[in-house]
């Protein structure tokens, strides 16, 4: 799998922000259907599906509807799904065991083999070792930025604290926030790892700097 867009920490904070916020009512109005609808047997295995694939939709550039969730495609890739779950389980949890760093490069390594089972109808095995050769030379770049946001988290969960019952509110809301930022974050990280919307207009998160050494 060849890439022509390198990311950089700023680059994906930046735009990722951009387009979390943009589609902020479209993931939290998927986020409630999916809390109204987890209940129903089998239609919930494919609303959990599209809310783990969302980035997918937000690297296509569009402000999504949230009612994609319900697209019976998902439905079909409930064996691979699970597949690749019980895949990494068995590989990450021994591999966390040895002082936990193997289990985070591991885990980042395989960050985007959800959506490119899903979006590019690849196998599970195969997903994980794409998803691996993808993330190779940008390990360092996606932790960092994953970093910034749990740090973020923390911090506004110290200010908030001091503010009581009203605090709490303030850093649900936050956290909120800061998760539909992930998730436009994981959507920039998946364009321009795997070249989706390759063709689309540039974006900011390129950089001309060579590949940084995992």
């Amino acid at each position: 799998m060849e890439t022509s867009r390198k990311i950089t920490v700023m680059g994906v904070l930046s735009e990722g922000t951009s387009i979390g916020l943009k589609n902020a009512l479209s993931v939290l109005g998927a986020l409630i259907l999916w809390i109204l609808t987890c209940w129903v047997p089998y239609i919930n295995v494919g609303t959990t599906i599209a809310l783990y694939t969302i980035p997918i939709e937000l690297s296509k550039g569009k402000v999504i509807s949230p009612l994609f969730i319900f697209d019976g495609k998902y439905r079909q890739y409930m064996g691979e799904f699970f597949t690749l779950i019980g895949l990494m389980l068995m590989s990450l949890i021994p591999a966390f065991l040895f002082m936990v760093v193997p289990g985070i490069i591991i885990s980042i390594g395989w960050s985007l083999a959800f959506f490119l089972l899903i979006d590019k109808g690849m196998a599970p095995g195969e997903a994980l070792v794409q998803s691996n050769k993808a993330t190779y030379g940008y390990k360092w770049t996606i932790f960092g930025v994953f970093f910034l946001i749990s740090l973020a988290m923390l911090i506004l969960q110290f200010i908030f604290g001091l503010l009581g019952s009203f605090g709490v509110i303030l850093y649900l809301i936050a956290v909120l926030c800061l998760c539909i930022i992930e998730y436009g974050c994981l959507a920039v990280i998946y364009r321009n790892l795997t070249c989706a919307g390759a063709a689309d207009e540039p974006a900011p998160s390129i950089s001309n700097e060579a590949p940084e050494a995992e």
